[in-house]
């Protein structure tokens, strides 16, 4: 199994299937937001941006999956990007189930060398205080979708890492 979780890193396919992932979940926050008025707190905008990240790292490994250092390399940068999305996720699920005590300001508390929210308020600009979050299909909201997205991305992309470095030459 390792074995074709290595191969995996290197195909095409994989890469630009994270790409596509990426994008609809983009797309599905975007509709949320500006079709059906859900606005974003700022952790769903901090889950925005660690898909995007995943998304840029995903479009390098396109063009770096052959060249062993680099490939390594983006596969260990999106398996902390898909850490990353599964923290937020978790606060965003923990929070709307009173599991945590929290608020969330309506700054998202960005360094000024990284203001997305300033440069791309169309995508990056909070709306709403946390704490809840929309029903996506049969019940399931979508802090409860995120996270199984992103406990499904740490598995499949450390999966991935491990079979590159048990299995380096797998094709």
């Amino acid at each position: 199994m390792l074995h074709h979780a290595a191969a995996l890193g290197k195909h095409a396919g994989f890469w630009l299937t994270i790409i596509l992932v990426g994008c609809v979940l983009e797309g599905v926050a975007l509709f949320y937001q500006y079709v059906l008025d859900y606005g974003p707190c700022v952790l769903c905008i901090h889950i925005r941006i660690w898909i995007l990240a995943l998304i840029a790292l995903a479009v390098l490994a396109l063009f770096l999956r052959r060249y062993r250092i680099p490939n390594l390399l983006l596969q260990i940068l999106s398996l902390g990007a898909a850490a990353a999305l599964l923290e937020r996720s978790w606060m965003v699920f923990a929070v709307e189930r009173n599991l945590i005590e929290s608020s969330c300001e309506m700054s998202t508390g960005l360094p000024s060398w990284f203001a997305v929210d300033q440069w791309f308020p169309v995508v990056f600009e909070p709306w709403e205080l946390c704490g809840y979050t929309p029903d996506l299909l049969l019940g399931i909201t979508m802090a409860e979708g995120l996270m199984v997205i992103s406990l499904a991305a740490v598995a499949g992309f450390a999966a991935v890492l491990i079979g590159s470095f048990k299995y380096p030459h797998a094709e």
